[in-house]
């Protein structure tokens, strides 16, 4: 079935407080997609956002961002007052996240906030959190108790916490969360109301017939709960400290190489308990998502060392990843999960045929197809069904950005191949370009559909701060003409949902006898 969708961070949704967040906007937004023909809303990593504020250098694994909690929802259950000095700095609006405000200021919040359930929540609330925790204790008490460990070394990498907490003797464990009782509490609070909102929504959108398409980073942060608590799955030495880090070689787009600086998996200690670790996040996301991106997928086959001491990324090596055994594992004990496979960059065959067996779509960027007149993969020629077209990601520049940056030479073979025409609008000829195309799916960025330019760019790769991760949609774009517009290409190019179908809910069947032992069957067909 051909679909589409839109991909937009749910903290660049317009609201009063400084991000986007999981209350109304979120809600408005699920409408506008049903509105404009789409099946996916595409959102970047959920996890609590730490060095940089990269969605993908995360806290945890697990956890949810408080930074997307609602405010407006803890006003409505009476668990912040409405004159609070924080809050009403907060409601000072923004149009970029300006995310060392809302640390500062949303976290003095949240503390209030639980403070007053724990004082004013009925028996039934209380046992709805209980039951919360309960659920998630297996990633939930070990995050809390880091996070609460995190503001009492003021933030510092846990690396470089007192010895005895540091390598999580089983006396310093102990003793930190007796000590720490009321604020692990707290962060369990903070995370049980994040889902609740989140599932909410999730619901509203599911039930609209929008699909959630979510994101798994490969890695995760050396600066995690993650790492912390299960330091022997990862590439560690006898102090915890990384012995080489993740990262991409050196290429046209970075002549030194990219250096995440993820700590990297022990695969053959993963391996051993038939990749546990992975099966249960994997489990956990698709509760999550409805669709999930894998997250540079060829890291899978072989991945890029770096040694740690490095300052760039070009002088490491790559070496064999766990490869199609631990998608066979996660297919053998969770059955078919709905990925995609970030396939982007340099493929080895070996890659390619791990994606071939996998069975999972890959990714196709039309602003990487347009060089010197080459064929490239990524021009739409070359594309098959089984795959998801984007003209960028959020890695990359808007439509108008990239169109704008190409050189004589470049710009004129993508006017041509896509026949772009003032008339129609450089960005409207782009987007058509992709929805025309024969991958079953196609997601464009909501800056494309806004027409504009490099400054509303999500993501600059190898970048740390600037304008990174915090663009935010203005207020009042999400018009009905916009929404007939979007809609015009999802019909056009027969990417519409499906109707739903009138099914047939029950038949019943009468039997009677009759004088002659003959039977009459009375059936009875009641609509849905």
């Amino acid at each position: 079935m051909r679909r589409c969708g839109i991909l937009m961070h749910i903290s660049s949704l317009p609201g009063k407080y400084g991000i986007g967040t999981l209350g109304k906007a979120a809600y408005e937004f699920v409408d506008f997609l049903k509105k404009s023909g789409q099946t996916y809303w595409q959102i970047l990593p959920l996890g609590p956002t730490g060095y940089g504020d990269s969605p993908y250098q995360c806290y945890s694994a697990y956890a949810g961002n408080p930074l997307l909690v609602d405010i407006d929802m803890l006003l409505d259950e009476d668990l912040i007052n409405v004159e609070d000095h924080d809050l009403n700095v907060l409601r000072q609006k923004h149009d970029f996240v300006d995310y060392a405000q809302l640390y500062s200021f949303k976290n003095v919040v949240f503390h209030k906030a639980a403070a007053r359930f724990f004082n004013i929540a009925d028996e039934k609330a209380i046992s709805d959190f209980k039951a919360f925790c309960a659920e998630n204790n297996y990633w939930l008490e070990d995050y809390c108790l880091f996070m609460s460990l995190k503001y009492l070394f003021k933030q510092t990498m846990w690396t470089e916490w007192d010895d005895d907490i540091r390598l999580r003797e089983t006396d310093a464990v102990e003793k930190y969360r007796s000590e720490l009782a009321d604020e692990i509490n707290v962060w369990a609070f903070i995370q049980y109301k994040f889902f609740k909102q989140y599932y909410a929504l999730k619901k509203y959108a599911n039930d609209n017939g929008i699909k959630i398409y979510g994101d798994m980073p490969i890695y995760v942060s050396m600066d995690s709960s993650d790492v912390w608590a299960v330091p022997n799955m990862f590439m560690l030495d006898e102090n915890r400290c990384p012995i080489k880090v993740a990262g991409c070689p050196p290429d046209a787009f970075a002549p030194t190489g990219q250096l995440w600086g993820n700590p990297l998996y022990d695969w053959d200690k993963m391996e051993q308990d038939n990749f546990a670790w992975w099966v249960n996040r994997v489990e956990y996301s698709a509760r999550l998502f409805d669709l999930i991106r894998i997250d540079h997928f060829r890291g899978f086959e072989s991945f890029y060392a770096i040694p740690a001491e490095d300052e760039t990324a070009e002088y490491g090596e790559w070496v064999k990843g766990p490869g199609i055994k631990l998608f066979n594992v996660i297919k053998k004990e969770l059955g078919e999960v709905d990925f995609v496979a970030e396939n982007l960059g340099f493929l080895t065959d070996d890659v390619k045929n791990m994606l071939n067996e996998s069975g999972y779509p890959g990714m196709n960027v039309l602003e990487f197809a347009f060089s010197n007149f080459s064929d490239s993969d990524y021009l739409p020629h070359n594309y098959i069904p089984n795959s998801v077209t984007y003209i960028g990601t959020h890695d990359n520049d808007t439509a108008m950005g990239w169109y704008n940056s190409l050189n004589k030479k470049d710009r004129k073979f993508a006017k041509q191949y896509m026949s772009l025409k003032k008339k129609e609008g450089i960005c409207a000829g782009i987007i058509r370009t992709a929805f025309a195309s024969v991958s079953d799916t196609v997601i464009i960025q909501m800056q494309d559909y806004l027409e504009l330019g490099s400054e509303a760019r999500m993501n600059i790769p190898s970048t740390i701060g600037g304008g990174n991760w915090r663009w935010r949609m203005p207020e009042g774009v999400l018009t009905n003409h916009l929404a007939k517009r979007i809609r015009k290409y999802a019909s056009l190019y027969f990417r519409l949902p499906e109707k739903k179908k009138v099914k047939l809910k029950k038949i019943t069947a009468d039997v009677k006898q009759t004088k002659a032992d003959t039977k009459t069957i009375n059936i009875r067909v009641v609509s849905k």
